[in-house]
């Protein structure tokens, strides 16, 4: 491992018990930083509301840490936004966003758009398919921004249990993005959950940063903040344990897919030779070809969109 990622990991790596709750207001209060939470969702019924309730009674009612939680609606066919609205979350539909260029499927398109619809100065990331939540995934990863003004970027870390097999999930951090990350980014391998959907960012940094519409966005986002502002801007927070939903291995084939272009266009900012994946089910006649098209597309910066800006200036 690089000595500069080993000094990483003694100066960067923390757990959320190092920094109370009690710490984190006062640094919230002294600074007068705002919060926002926003949860990109799609079809997430069964555990969105226990989310936002969480975050809400935690803190919001019980300590003033969260300013607003926004809940982006991706085009669900369930009760997603009306049970996020009924656990007080402000619910907004990604195609209401931005409407003059119209939206595309993915994950990242929905965190780029909620820039433009929370005011926080730090806003944080966490996705709406989490089990047995904790407020600490919040606290956890927001504390370092409130309290060192030196941190830009905080990811969240956990174990991830598979089938009751603990440290077993992250099936594509392990054979695709941790590989890539150790060959071409060295820099950036001390971090235990690269792909993690729970960060925090100041919002000086995500207005700066091109967001890949997909399942890039996270990869994507951690190199491009790497070269802006540096490893010690990076950061990451032990939270505990993770229990999510698990997708198969082909919806997990498409996802590598996706986060191998994003790495290959900041490798060469080149063109992809096939921007498609084949995979393959059996069917009557054996095995038939099915083809995905691969994420290709990236938004710009928020600060470059015209609306963004005007935003600002009122």
């Amino acid at each position: 491992m690089l000595e500069e990622v080993e000094r990483w990991l003694a100066t960067r790596s923390w757990s959320v018990s190092d920094r109370p709750l009690h710490r984190i207001l006062a640094a919230k209060q002294r600074t007068g930083q705002s919060v926002s939470v926003v949860l990109p969702a799609l079809n997430e019924e069964e555990t969105v509301g226990d989310i936002v309730a969480i975050i809400r009674h935690d803190l919001m009612q019980q300590a003033p840490l969260v300013d607003e939680i926004v809940v982006v609606d991706s085009g669900s066919t369930d009760r997603t936004a009306a049970v996020a609205a009924a656990a007080g979350a402000r619910v907004v539909h990604r195609d209401t966003i931005l409407p003059r260029i119209p939206a595309v499927p993915g994950k990242g398109e929905v965190l780029w758009r909620s820039l433009l619809v929370t005011t926080g100065d730090i806003v944080c990331f966490i996705d709406a398919d989490l089990r047995d939540f904790s407020s600490d995934f919040v606290s956890g990863i927001v504390g370092p921004l409130l309290t060192d003004p030196d941190v830009d970027l905080v990811k969240a870390m956990y174990d991830r249990p598979l089938a009751g097999a603990a440290g077993q999930g992250g099936r594509v951090t392990e054979l695709m993005a941790r590989p890539l990350l150790n060959m071409h980014w060295p820099q950036l391998a001390g971090f235990v959950q690269p792909l993690g959907g729970e960060y925090a960012a100041r919002r000086s940094l995500l207005e700066q940063l091109p967001f890949p519409v997909g399942y890039g966005v996270e990869l994507g986002m951690l190199v491009d903040a790497l070269h802006l502002v540096g490893l010690d801007a990076l950061a990451q927070v032990d939270v505990g344990v993770r229990k999510h939903r698990h997708q198969d291995g082909q919806a997990l084939g498409r996802m590598s897919a996706a986060i191998y272009r994003t790495a290959q266009l900041r490798l060469a900012r080149g063109h992809l030779i096939r921007p498609s994946l084949t995979q393959f089910e059996r069917g009557e006649d054996g095995f038939e070809p099915r083809t995905y098209s691969v994420d290709t597309e990236e938004r710009p910066p928020m600060v470059e969109i015209a609306e963004y800006a005007e935003r600002r200036v009122a």
